[in-house]
């Protein structure tokens, strides 16, 4: 008698344990809840305007001459005066990088003739960076006073696009609740809650100002001639939201 009642105490232990498994297996995880939760995924953007406070030039001497040796030293000589006409237009050194700096071959063709040489070409490419725009004419006519003969573009930004990020980061923000609003109304739902906010993007310049003509007319420019367009700055972002009826 005694071990018939441990059979059933034993297969009613086995039946209970069962029964909390197959209970445990049927209760939906947290992320299946949301899976099955009726959610929109959206994208937005943001943009403000802001006039820009520097400006980077790209410019540079080229020289040709007989020899390497000579081409070396007289594009020398010409960029240490060209670097000495920034620093007294008040560029700092560390605003003054090397973007480039070659040695070529020249050779003259003529037709049925193989490639005779015909000296060498020494180039050195400066990238500046001006943070006062009220001395950039000052400073580009400089440097192609002192001796730059490749003047290639100027383009304009900002020293801290931080304020004008965050002014397209609420512009982007209001956007994308308004456009979650509206698809949720027109499906028939209701927003009920941001699950999630990812951004991506930056402030865009304006286009660079070519600056051939400045370098054939000795650019006889004041900075008060120099009138950049304002910057578009913007920011993206995208969402998810959860919407209930």
């Amino acid at each position: 008698m005694k071990t018939i009642l441990r059979a059933f105490a034993l297969s009613l232990v086995m039946a209970t344990a069962g029964g909390a498994v197959a209970l445990a297996q049927a209760a939906p995880s947290a992320g299946d809840t949301m899976f099955r939760s009726t959610t929109l995924s959206l994208a937005a953007h943001g943009e403000s305007k802001i006039k820009p406070d520097m400006a980077t030039i790209s410019l540079g001497v080229m020289i040709r001459a007989d020899t390497a040796a000579a081409a070396m030293r007289a594009n020398a000589a010409r960029m240490d005066q060209v670097m000495a006409a920034l620093a007294k237009a008040g560029v700092a050194a560390k605003d003054i990088q090397t973007s480039n700096l070659s040695l070529t071959p020249q050779y003259l063709y003529v037709q049925n003739q193989a490639p005779r040489p015909n000296g060498y070409q020494a180039s050195n490419q400066v990238t500046v960076t001006v943070h006062d725009l009220a001395r950039l004419g000052a400073a580009v006519d400089a440097t192609v006073t002192a001796g730059a003969n490749e003047v290639n573009s100027i383009s304009f930004g900002l020293n801290d696009a931080t304020a004008a990020e965050n002014v397209a980061r609420e512009k982007a923000v209001q956007a994308l609740q308004a456009r979650a609003d509206l698809y949720a109304r027109a499906t028939g739902y209701r927003v009920q809650r941001l699950v999630s906010l990812s951004e991506g993007g930056g402030y865009a310049v304006s286009p660079p100002m070519p600056m051939a003509s400045f370098a054939r007319s000795a650019l006889a420019v004041s900075a008060s001639q120099v009138s950049p367009e304002e910057l578009n700055v913007r920011i993206d972002v995208s969402g998810l939201y959860e919407l209930t009826r």
